[in-house]
């Protein structure tokens, strides 16, 4: 079997753009994957194909020898560079089980849960008001979600004001009140605050029964988030803009942080999110990894969430995307009655694109997602143009 081209495709989902990849071979057999990163979506497009040459006559099913040819055989150009290396690596992984006739997860060793709990996010399209975020979560909750994740911090950068800040405290007080202690209500503060006011906010907000406090600091250095969450009463998540493995080693070293956030597509795939998970279980951390792309890449989180026993919990914006994004593939996972995500369980990656569908709802360079545009939590996707 080897590798005859790769395809790609970008399709605008209102909000944000998305980028899928088929890896075609000389056989019946093709494997599908994501290369979504907010803001280049031509940019990491026009990577794949540039690449595509180190892939192009290979054995698919050599996942790993692929990978490390893609990454190895020029110097490291970075974020996308990994993000092309994980799409075409996750779509090998495909291929392998598909030809197999298994999931993904089979091949890594198998399952060690049925279901992993899920948290919405993308949820809150709503004016930056208490009622109006409380009525959006009654949405979210009423699709099945324990969990929810949440910025109420509006344009708030660097330092925030007390009218700020009790803005915000109170749309999270709402939220609690109406909910219970039942409901899980992570933060994500977006890298916002200088590391001080970071721990100074999270103390103002520890009497909400918060689930962490992510990314609550500039990701300039890892090191920062350690500072931050060795004095936050809140615990600390981070990870998501880290592209290389080691950087999750510096969160071990520094101590504090419990809950590590790789992002499977931009660290480079599944091989190096496996790394990082064990480099969590030896250090007694668990990872949530971050996933704000399309349904392919939900489906590869789910695939790690099935054999990695250290998963804590797994962000999910799929039921919030438009209606007809639900068309683009042909399985999504459900939501039981304990907010559990179901877990794919057909070959490879479990699931399969709608090119179709895709085609009629092409690349949007107004699909953009950006926390310093006033009403960014509406997710309109419109840039100035």
């Amino acid at each position: 079997m080897k590798i005859t081209g790769i395809e790609t495709y970008t399709v605008s989902a209102g909000w944000k753009n998305w980028l899928f990849i088929r890896v075609m071979t000389d056989t019946e057999y093709y494997g599908i994957a994501e290369a979504t990163i907010n803001g280049f979506i031509k940019t990491t497009e026009a990577a794949v194909h540039e690449l595509t040459h180190f892939a192009i006559g290979r054995d698919p099913r050599e996942v790993t020898a692929i990978a490390t040819k893609i990454i190895g055989s020029i110097q490291d150009a970075g974020h996308i560079h990994r993000m092309v290396m994980g799409a075409v690596e996750v779509a090998c992984w495909d291929i392998l089980g598909k030809s197999l006739g298994v999931p993904i997860y089979q091949l890594l060793g198998g399952k060690v849960r049925e279901s992993i709990e899920g948290y919405a996010n993308g949820w809150y399209r709503a004016e930056r008001k208490p009622e109006s975020f409380v009525e959006a979560a009654e949405n979210a909750v009423g699709k099945g979600f324990t969990a929810l994740k949440i910025d109420p911090f509006g344009l708030a950068k660097n330092f925030i004001s007390e009218a700020e800040l009790r803005e915000a405290y109170d749309i999270l007080k709402a939220i609690r009140e109406r909910f219970g202690s039942a409901l899980k209500i992570m933060i994500d503060v977006h890298s916002r605050f200088a590391p001080a006011e970071g721990i100074r906010v999270a103390r103002a907000m520890q009497d909400l029964d918060l689930f962490w406090w992510e990314e609550p600091t500039s990701p300039e250095r890892e090191i920062l988030s350690n500072e931050v969450a060795l004095q936050s009463p809140i615990r600390v998540a981070t990870g998501e803009q880290f592209d290389k493995v080691g950087q999750f080693l510096t969160l071990a070293v520094g101590g504090g942080l419990s809950i590590w956030q790789p992002e499977p597509m931009s660290l480079g795939g599944i091989k190096n999110t496996m790394a990082v998970a064990h480099i969590a279980e030896a250090n007694c951390a668990w990872i949530a990894p971050h996933q704000s792309g399309g349904p392919v890449a939900t489906a590869v989180c789910l695939q790690l969430a099935a054999c990695i026993p250290n998963y804590l919990i797994q962000e999910h914006f799929d039921p919030f995307n438009e209606e007809w994004t639900q068309d683009i593939v042909d399985w999504h996972p459900t939501i039981d009655s304990k907010g559990h995500l179901s877990l794919p369980t057909a070959p490879g990656l479990g699931l399969d694109l709608n090119l179709e569908v895709i085609k009629a709802h092409p690349y949007d360079p107004a699909a953009y997602f950006d926390t310093n545009q006033a009403g960014w939590e509406k997710r309109l996707g419109q840039r100035a143009k």
